[in-house]
């Protein structure tokens, strides 16, 4: 299947989303170009079980329609930062969901090795292997309900570098029996690099101005 022609329930999905969007949200729609562009996309996510614009393009009508889906990605005025919220409005009502609770978590997701231009990639701890990886750190916010469990916010973790150089020599000093009063002291926090509680709860700050849908029964914060 060529990933230009949408499957029929992404096709719905996308309309509905438009439809949130247009009456209950922003007053106005997607047009008809940026409804088709995210409706191949997502149609591409499920044909190749990835969110890759090389595979996309293996999978459609090759180098013009990849020209074509990222002209419209860098140009077409897409509203991003309603699409996710949007997004779970459409299921809660499909689903008749109106309780559940709300997840804070993190998870790490592993990419390429080279990611020069990647946002926030950064070295990674690999919990199986005990080594290194290249990756992301995602924190999310996961609404749990008794039909569905599915993401609701989701942010980049990015740690603060200059300070896990100083965590790494302060740990080097203790094992050498430095005292506290001459090894170097600690780095104030850079708030450009919030921690994943502040993360946490900044997405949940925002999920408390979202239009009451839902009524929360609780929050927990896994790991955290």
């Amino acid at each position: 299947m060529f990933i230009t022609t949408p499957l029929p329930f992404v096709k719905a999905f996308v309309d509905e989303l438009n439809n949130i969007l247009e009456k209950d949200r922003l007053g106005q729609g997607l047009s008809r170009r940026p409804r088709g562009w995210l409706a191949c996309c997502l149609t591409g996510i499920l044909v190749t079980h990835s969110v890759c614009w090389a595979k996309f393009e293996r999978a459609s009508l090759g180098t013009y329609a990849l020209a074509a889906f990222s002209w419209i990605f860098r140009k077409a005025k897409i509203p991003w930062a309603y699409l996710l919220q949007t997004s779970v409005t459409g299921v809660l009502r499909q689903y008749a969901i109106t309780q559940g609770s709300l997840v804070a978590d993190d998870s790490d997701k592993k990419r390429c090795q080279v990611t020069k231009r990647v946002f926030k990639a950064h070295k990674l701890k690999d919990k199986t292997s005990g080594g290194y990886i290249n990756g992301h750190t995602l924190v999310l916010l996961l609404l749990v309900t008794p039909k569905v469990t599915m993401p609701v916010s989701v942010a980049y973790y990015l740690p603060d570098l200059t300070l896990t150089a100083w965590k790494k020599a302060d740990e080097q000093l203790k094992k050498q029996g430095v005292p506290p009063q001459n090894r170097p002291a600690k780095l104030a926090r850079n708030p450009a690099y919030p921690t994943k509680h502040e993360i946490a709860l900044h997405l949940l700050e925002e999920c408390r101005h979202e239009p009451r849908t839902i009524e929360v029964k609780m929050v927990l914060a896994e790991a955290l």
